[in-house]
């Protein structure tokens, strides 16, 4: 008797962790069964807002559920960082978002999330050249022409970025000390507004995606002066690189990537992954993304967490050193 009922004990703990075994792997089966939510982590209108919505529709037929977008913006990045890691790791709850996510620890030391332990990176998903504009107001056709006025107007004249600890505020930084130029910086809720306001000439200068200024530069809203990357960039074809123009040394891209809440489940991860790399590939998307300027690059999780590693020593030691801090 003794027996039997330890033997029914076996079977059913062994039936347990049976079920407990097959569970994520029947919940990853039945993935997706609802919509999901793509979070944004800034404003509409902004570089990583317009790769989104360029995705949106072949996302959604990928899944075979509907992708919301949903915009928030805010203290770069990190209000829609820890959105996401409040969440379910469930695969429901996605974040795209920019390159300033390994900054954002140094700049806000006090954060209600830890960037290492609660976003699982998933992808790099474009990287894009930056673009030096100026409004149509500054009396400056060129990168040193630009420059001598800088020096010129010292603190008189402003730039603008997407947000503090983004890599256009950072990376501006650092082409200040480069250029031995004086310019407050002026810190919004994401490119767009960033954008609408040098356009406005609130702001005189602005480092931006290829993306965003591509469209303005076209229509003569602003003045391209210099754009980063090894050769000039196909869309702006009279705009010299920064080499060209005298700085061989300043040659910073931006990125996006793409994460989820750390413990999602690895077959939910590879799903989420195999759907982003499929819309990434469409002809539509491909054709939009050059379009903008934008490069594809559906990197691996291994590539975005190495690259994570690096930016937040490198930007980390750059905002100590310029004691930049969040406002």
């Amino acid at each position: 008797m003794f027996r039997r009922a330890f033997v029914r004990r076996l079977l059913a703990a062994a039936a347990a962790v049976s079920s407990a075994l097959a569970a994520p792997a029947a919940f990853a089966q039945a993935y997706p069964s609802k919509p999901i939510k793509l979070i944004v982590s800034f404003a509409p209108g902004g570089l990583t807002d317009v790769i989104a919505r360029a995705m949106q529709q072949k996302l959604a037929e990928g899944f075979g559920q509907p992708v919301i977008i949903e915009n928030r913006p805010g203290a770069g990045g990190t209000l829609a960082e820890a959105q996401l890691a409040r969440s379910p790791a469930d695969g429901y709850t996605l974040l795209m978002t920019a390159d300033s996510v390994p900054a954002n620890p140094h700049l806000i030391p006090n954060l209600t999330y830890d960037m290492h332990k609660d976003l699982l990176p998933v992808s790099i998903l474009v990287r894009n050249p930056l673009v030096l504009l100026v409004n149509n107001s500054v009396p400056a056709n060129t990168l040193k022409e630009f420059v001598d006025y800088a020096r010129t107007n010292g603190g008189k004249i402003s730039y603008a970025s997407p947000g503090i600890g983004t890599s256009n505020h950072l990376y501006f930084e650092v082409f200040k000390d480069l250029a031995h130029i004086d310019l407050p910086h002026v810190g919004y809720k994401g490119g767009g507004p960033a954008m609408t306001d040098l356009m406005g000439g609130h702001v005189q200068a602005i480092l931006i995606s290829s993306t965003l200024a591509t469209p303005q530069v076209t229509a003569g809203k602003v003045r391209a002066l210099a754009v980063t990357g090894e050769k000039r960039f196909a869309q702006l074809p009279n705009v010299p690189t920064f080499a060209e123009a005298g700085f061989p040394d300043f040659k910073p891209q931006q990125w996006n990537g793409l994460f989820v809440p750390a413990g999602t489940p690895p077959a939910v991860v590879s799903r989420i992954s195999t759907v982003f790399a499929n819309a990434m590939k469409s002809p539509e998307v491909v054709a939009r993304l050059h379009e903008l300027g934008a490069e594809p690059v559906m990197s691996t999780q291994a590539e975005l967490a190495s690259l994570l590693r690096r930016d937040y020593e490198v930007l980390g030691k750059l905002i100590r050193d310029r004691n930049i801090k969040a406002q």
